[in-house]
């Protein structure tokens, strides 16, 4: 059950963040002030807005680290119930399903920095690892990409096999890999190595070549193409 509130609607004129989008756009509004009005109340002694301030302290003033938390985080604050967290939840996964739709719309991979745009809303936040593919045409425009593997936050198998199999039903010339590293940490592991030198010894084969394989974070990534190691 929610707690007693103080309705926005009871405040000063210049505290009210939704009249505030009305009267000056939308990009007036502090990230404080866009997270009040979806959760339209506090508690008894403290505004919407204070309370929106200190949940995003909580979370280092990062949105993606807000989009990380549980419900369970979130109604650990007082004046967070159920419903107010679902409705925070929903907002910040339409935010990164809208960053993912924005990269997809990049058809064209030219550089490593573009794959990392591609790939870091599916995965740079993910708890657990997944090992992706990116098939490409001679033009290096994307046919698909593909999860190939879901695994634990230690680790993902790869069927080297289906991955070749979706690449030659597509007609891809090239693939990329990708994976997340949950840890953030950007180090290869040997047996990232190892499956890199599996999978380009295999594209050897078919005449399907592996551009790259990058590993993913929050925030950053490692490219096997640019660090010469393909």
């Amino acid at each position: 059950m929610e707690d007693s509130y103080i309705s926005i609607k009871q405040w000063n004129e210049d505290d009210r963040p939704r009249e505030k989008l009305l009267l000056k756009g939308k990009m007036s509004l502090s990230d404080a002030e866009l997270i009040a009005i979806l959760i339209g109340s506090g508690s008894k002694n403290e505004s919407a807005v204070a309370l929106s301030q200190r949940i995003l302290r909580s979370a280092n003033n990062n949105l993606n680290t807000l989009g990380k938390f549980s419900i369970s985080d979130l109604t650990h604050f007082k004046g967070i119930g159920q419903a107010k967290a679902i409705t925070i939840l929903a907002a910040m996964e339409l935010g990164r399903r809208r960053r993912n739709e924005e990269a997809v719309k990049q058809k064209k991979i030219t550089d490593s920095t573009k794959v990392f745009e591609y790939f870091q809303p599916l995965i740079g936040e993910l708890p657990h690892e997944e090992f992706w593919i990116l098939y490409l045409n001679n033009s290096n425009k994307v046919l698909r990409h593909m999860q190939l593997s879901k695994g634990s936050i230690t680790g993902t198998l790869v069927d080297v096999r289906l991955l070749f199999k979706e690449a030659v039903l597509l007609g891809a010339v090239s693939i990329i890999l990708a994976h997340n590293h949950p840890s953030g940490m950007l180090k290869p592991s040997q047996a990232d190595i190892n499956i890199t030198k599996k999978i380009k010894a295999a594209g050897e084969q078919l005449d399907i070549k592996v551009l790259d394989h990058l590993i993913i974070t929050e925030s950053n990534f490692f490219s096997f193409a640019d660090e010469n190691l393909l």
